[in-house]
């Protein structure tokens, strides 16, 4: 599965809103400064699809807000 992401750095608490089918805004409590943030990002998004950080891969977009991720789910 690949979504669309637009990260927030530096929030307060992390949250995932969910702004259409398959494309997400994502606050992450963490500065964008040494990978931090994706680092983090990686943290929130396998929680909240429930699936391992390993399974979980920035495709487009390491160094901007807009990102694209792929999402591998084994059946």
């Amino acid at each position: 599965m690949i979504i669309d992401v637009n990260v927030i750095p530096n929030s307060k608490r992390p949250k995932i809103i969910k702004t259409a089918e398959n494309k997400f805004k994502v606050r992450v409590d963490a500065p964008p400064i040494k990978n931090k943030a994706n680092k983090r990002l990686i943290e929130i998004i396998s929680a909240y699809f429930n699936v391992k950080k390993s399974q979980i891969k920035i495709i487009y977009g390491l160094n901007s807000r807009s990102k694209r991720i792929e999402i591998e789910q084994f059946r």
